[in-house]
């Protein structure tokens, strides 16, 4: 009888929304908790433009199906995180009834659980479009917005929530302001919402970080102590007072760290946040063979979550020589946006890249911003039309320029002070140079490079948010780094000149005839200011913040020979590239 009623509820909102309003109404009645009259009375009002009321009855729809046994069971498996078993509930669900908002943004979540944002995207606008005021889809989607580096976006849907107080909307807000440099207002923000929450140490770790972006260290410090102090497990806080790299752990600290590691509270990722935090602790104390062990512990358990295949690299760079002949660019030469207002430095992590930014931001043409996510997206989206890269053949000058044109576009919401020339710091796009010179041929390429073991062991010490699996594992950062070398290597060959190199090791012998060179190569005028870059109170994002506001030293250098036994799998997988640094091979 229930199925027959909807039937024919169904078959009148095609033809007479009035009339079926009237059959939900009259179903509901005798049942206020039916969340599928609910659905279909809301849809009925929607068609007669009666949105205020249609509204009411989507959130109605929303709380009865809390109560729905199929849902409630989806829902505990969620929350034990057994996704192969909500998975089919949830897409069983659908298949009976495609307007079960609820559903659809748990199966949203599911997707944003296993790093698919873009499917929880669709599903979120969908859920959205059939029930526009569903606030906990809408915060969802701001979310999943934000987690692919849609932050205008994002903030466009926070806009829109009504419920402006919510701590946890009020804490997204405060993340996506500091992707986009509002980084006053995300602090503001971030007090107002402890003023009233005092109690989260989540929170009080997001505070630490904004203020240690702007350069407020020891408030960030105790931020991040408070969060300890309130959860003594909190992994990543521990961490993110290791990762300040010059802040100190005493012995006290070194304890507290070593219990919470058998704290039955503590979860998989607390345990390699302390085991990093533990490796820093002990390496400042001297101890370099234990800080060795916990380190060796952090990456294992890093790379459960982070699988890592280096011949995929491997085969990107090949696939990058083969294409990327002389023959291809001269063919191309001149076409492309014209804009020079980039400067991309690249290489790997852990190179000196934010040396190099904060030097040269501190020059009053260029701007600093950010490890800028737009060229790879830019290249995600390119792989969805063939075969990356052999496809960038075919694409024709007018793409080229477009695909330049809308690489200054989405970047230009990162331009904050009018400076002709900004950075994008992302190391990964060493691997992009090519189509970067083909979109962008007056953008500007610094290679970043660093002594291969230094640099190898400074990435296996160093937690990464995102991006870096290569950097879990010895043998696969020695992989890496020689493919890098590879290719920038075919690069200087097809392109003489294009790629301006800057040696870590002689900057810091030489720093001024360093960045002389550094300008001069980039075409600008030389300031003093770039050589007292440590004065330079902007924002750094990156895990170098607090090394870049102190003068040039050499406190990172040669830290591998301590553990030279250690790093053999670094050391082999390298190959030749080693004793030939800085040249290639």
């Amino acid at each position: 009888m229930r199925g027959e009623s909807y039937s024919s509820i169904r078959q009148a909102l095609a033809q007479n929304p009035a009339q079926a309003l009237a059959l939900c109404l009259d179903r509901l009645r005798q049942a206020a908790g039916d969340a599928e009259a609910h659905r279909l009375a809301a849809r009925a009002l929607r068609a007669l433009k009666r949105d205020g009321e249609a509204e009411r009855h989507e959130s109605a729809a929303i709380d009865a199906a809390a109560t729905d046994p199929a849902l409630q069971q989806a829902a505990v498996a969620l929350l034990d995180n057994r996704l192969h078993l909500a998975e089919p509930i949830l897409r069983g669900r659908l298949k009976d009834n495609p307007f079960d908002v609820a559903a659809i943004r748990m199966l949203a979540e599911l997707a944003g659980r296993i790093g698919r944002n873009a499917d929880a995207e669709k599903l979120l606008r969908r859920a959205l479009e059939l029930a526009p005021g569903f606030t906990a889809a809408r915060a969802n989607l701001a979310t999943a917005l934000h987690r692919q580096n849609k932050t205008a976006q994002a903030l466009e849907e926070l806009d829109r929530l009504q419920d402006q107080s919510n701590p946890a909307h009020a804490n997204l807000r405060a993340a996506v302001l500091g992707r986009l440099g509002d980084f006053d207002e995300a602090i503001a923000l971030y007090e107002q919402i402890l003023a009233q929450a005092a109690g989260q140490p989540k929170i009080w770790m997001s505070y630490g970080h904004a203020l240690k972006t702007v350069g407020r260290t020891a408030d960030s410090i105790a931020a991040y102590r408070r969060a300890t102090a309130l959860r003594p497990a909190f992994g990543e806080a521990w961490w993110s007072i290791a990762n300040l790299k010059t802040a100190a752990f005493d012995a006290t600290d070194i304890a507290a760290m070593s219990n919470a590691l058998n704290d039955a509270q503590a979860s998989a990722e607390d345990r390699f946040h302390l085991h990093f935090a533990l490796g820093k602790a002990l390496s400042d104390q001297g101890e370099t063979g234990a800080a060795f062990t916990h380190y060796a512990e952090a990456n294992r358990l890093r790379r459960i979550a982070q699988p890592y295949e280096a011949a995929r690299t491997t085969r990107a760079v090949d696939a990058a020589i083969g294409l990327f002949t002389p023959d291809f660019f001269a063919t191309r030469q001149g076409r492309g946006c014209a804009a020079p207002d980039p400067i991309f430095i690249v290489g790997l992590p852990r190179a000196g890249s934010t040396l190099i930014e904060q030097i040269l931001s501190s020059h009053s043409q260029v701007e600093g911003t950010m490890e800028l996510p737009d060229l790879p997206a830019l290249v995600a989206e390119l792989r969805q039309e063939g075969e990356w890269p052999t496809l960038l053949r075919d694409l024709d000058p007018a793409r080229l320029r477009a695909l330049g044109e809308a690489y200054i576009d989405r970047t230009r919401i990162q331009r904050r002070e009018g400076r002709p020339y900004f950075i994008d710091k992302l190391p990964n796009n060493w691997l992009h140079v090519g189509l970067i010179h083909l979109i962008l041929p007056h953008a500007r390429i610094i290679d970043a490079r660093r002594h291969p073991l230094d640099c190898g062991y400074s990435n296996f010490r160093q937690h990464f948010a995102r991006g870096q699996a290569f950097s879990y594992d010895l043998g696969d950062i020695g992989h890496y780094y020689a493919d890098y070398v590879r290719l920038m290597a075919h690069v200087d060959a097809v392109l003489p000149g294009r790629v301006h190199r800057v040696v870590h090791e002689r900057l810091l012998d030489d720093p001024e005839t360093e960045v002389r060179a550094l300008l001069a190569a980039l075409g600008l005028p030389f300031e003093e200011a770039c050589l007292h870059f440590h004065q330079n109170r902007r924002a750094v994002r990156t895990a170098s913040s607090e090394q870049v506001r102190r003068p040039i030293n050499r406190d990172g250098e040669g830290q591998w020979r301590a553990v030279e036994a250690q790093l053999q799998p670094l050391i082999a997988a390298l190959g030749p590239v080693l004793n030939s640094y800085p040249d290639a091979p």
